[in-house]
């Protein structure tokens, strides 16, 4: 169990690595990012379910703004794959309910059910990984800091952060707890359902505890409810920002209006 939460804790202080890289995409204004985001999922989940191979289209956007960011697209994709499970188990009904044939392969029959799932799997990778290129390439902080400059809810931006805080507390609090536990437990590896209930309720009130004290300090550091700007998060809007959203914005709804490879494939 250590290894499993010294791996969890050290994926998120990887992430905060990702973000201070200088690349084309990291000095990249995170308001334009966070537009160009919620512009590629409003169009690639618009898209009807039957258009597997539009959907197919919207991989690129992931792909070349990970190449544009410096990171590997291969870690990406394999984050991406804890998302599976929680679609396939949605969209596996329509497996039973839509069984019209589309085409066959063979002995096989392709159903309006099975196009359905397979669609359904794709948006669900191809919109983690444009969220976690668009957190990696930013970072949490300045994330946050750029929702709040484009005039969202205060609350709701400081909360966004808080929870990403506090899973480094809580992480924390549980390699401690499991470090204890093992010390004492005379070499054994497993143990009964009754010790884990409470394992797990006292981890609950030691991040609470540990939490009360991190908020109790920044109150004494003048904490007024508002994300600070203490880290040079407030950089100018300048052209490169302006091209990145017009171009990006420009060709995701073109794939979205014009339907290119339906185009592409009766013109062949």
């Amino acid at each position: 169990m250590n290894d499993r939460l010294q791996t969890a804790l050290y994926a998120l202080e990887r992430l905060e690595e990702e973000a201070r890289r200088d690349s084309p995409l990291h000095r990249t204004d995170a308001r334009a990012k966070l537009l160009v985001t919620t512009i590629f999922l409003a169009t690639m989940l618009s898209v009807p379910l039957a258009r597997l191979s539009e959907i197919l289209l919207y991989a690129l956007f992931p792909i070349l703004t990970a190449a544009q960011g410096g990171m590997r697209y291969g870690p990406i994709f394999r984050r991406s794959l804890f998302v599976v499970p929680f679609v396939a188990l949605v969209g596996i009904f329509n497996v039973f309910y839509a069984r019209t044939p589309v085409f066959r392969i063979g002995p096989l029959t392709v159903t309006e059910g099975w196009i359905a799932l397979l669609s359904m799997l794709l948006r669900g990778l191809l919109a983690t990984q444009a969220l976690l290129t668009m957190i990696g390439s930013t970072g949490i902080f300045s994330l946050c800091r750029g929702m709040q400059r484009l005039g969202i809810p205060r609350p709701f931006t400081t909360q966004l952060l808080f929870v990403y805080r506090y899973l480094h507390v809580m992480i924390d609090e549980a390699l401690n707890m499991s470090r204890a536990r093992e010390a004492r437990s005379y070499g054994r590896r497993t143990f009964p359902l009754r010790v884990w209930a409470p394992l797990v309720g006292q981890l609950l009130i030691r991040t609470f505890d540990r939490a009360e004290q991190i908020h109790r300090a920044m109150l004494a550091r003048g904490f007024d409810g508002r994300i600070p700007d203490c880290t040079g998060a407030s950089t100018p809007w300048c052209r490169r920002d302006t091209l990145y959203l017009l171009g990006w914005s420009t060709a995701l709804l073109a794939t979205r209006l014009c339907y290119p490879v339906e185009k592409l494939t009766r013109l062949l």
